[in-house]
């Protein structure tokens, strides 16, 4: 039997005061243990949706359940079962990191646990400037000890919104090394991200949100399955000066100089075309110099993905 989502969002919608459409009708259940990539360009609302299931923007209508608790009804032991890291900086910045880590424990309720906050700053290489206040230290610093404030209170459910938008690539690598040891750990992961390599690599699910809707979800290797395209480059020994009628229906695309014929296939349809292809070729008497294939990143599914969208 599957477990019960550790979030579970129903017909979610959320519309402001000025008649802007948020969110449309958002459905997503998120499994416990799963690292979950939510990506969409500025304002498509993904900002909006975590910003309701933490709490802290209500809903126009619909449900969300964080670790089974109403996040309305039963605020407090929903929020108590979340970490979040924003993209803004909101923290004391006259307070050390020791104190200010220690102190957001203590507003949920936990009993002081030295030893687990030590731990936290280590592995965020936020230990040797704990007794240094938060206005003294640098932009990436900062963002680390924001990392570490969501994880004072030992979270089930951690929220990343654009953790590491204009970060260093050492802190990059630092907090991709935390990630993996929370998610080994249990801890579910959600992530808004602009940088879609860091969802290939680390999702397990992708979704894929657009103008307030949730265009796609899907488990990250069956997305690429599904929607990758893969090109083909054929590299000719002689240029053609203009792509021969003969091969119309491939759909060919010839670069300037003419010496390479481009052909996209779909990977999931029966027939891709290519023996067909360089038998016509052949016929014709087309020398194929070299031929390359390669399959269409992530990055170029969700540009079309969201180029799809009505508006």
């Amino acid at each position: 039997m599957p477990s019960t989502p550790v979030i579970a969002i129903s017909g979610l919608t959320k519309t402001y005061a000025s008649g802007l459409k948020a969110l449309d009708d958002i459905n997503l259940d998120i499994r416990k243990g799963e690292l979950f990539a939510l990506l969409g360009p500025n304002g498509a609302g993904k900002t909006t949706l975590i910003s309701i299931v933490c709490g802290i923007v209500t809903p126009t209508s619909g449900q969300v359940l964080a670790n089974g608790h109403d996040i309305q009804r039963e605020y407090r032991a929903a929020r108590t079962a979340i970490g979040l890291v924003p993209q803004e900086m909101s923290t004391d910045m006259f307070e050390t990191v020791w104190a200010t880590v220690t102190f957001t424990r203590g507003l949920f309720g936990l009993r002081p646990d030295p030893a687990y906050v030590e731990k936290v700053l280590r592995d965020l290489s936020l230990w040797d400037k704990r007794k240094s206040k938060i206005l003294t230290l640098s932009g990436g610093m900062k963002r680390r000890v924001m990392i570490a404030k969501a994880l004072a209170h030992e979270p089930k459910i951690l929220f990343l919104d654009e953790p590491t938008a204009g970060v260093d690539v050492e802190l990059r690598r630092d907090m991709w090394a935390l990630v993996r040891g929370l998610r080994e750990s249990g801890v579910t992961i959600i992530l808004t991200t602009h940088y879609i390599e860091e969802a290939e690599e680390m999702a397990d699910r992708i979704g894929v949100i657009n103008k307030g809707r949730l265009v796609l979800v899907e488990e990250k290797r069956a997305l690429m399955k599904k929607l990758g395209k893969k090109q083909l480059t054929l590299q000719l020994q002689e240029p053609v000066a203009t792509l021969p009628a003969e091969l119309a229906e491939w759909n060919l695309e010839l670069n300037t100089d003419g010496t390479q014929l481009l052909y996209t296939f779909d990977t999931t349809s029966e027939r891709t075309g290519v023996p067909s292809l360089l038998r016509r070729m052949t016929d014709i008497g087309l020398v194929i110099k070299d031929l390359d294939t390669r399959q269409s990143s992530l990055e170029e599914i969700f540009v079309s993905l969201v180029r799809e969208q009505p508006t």
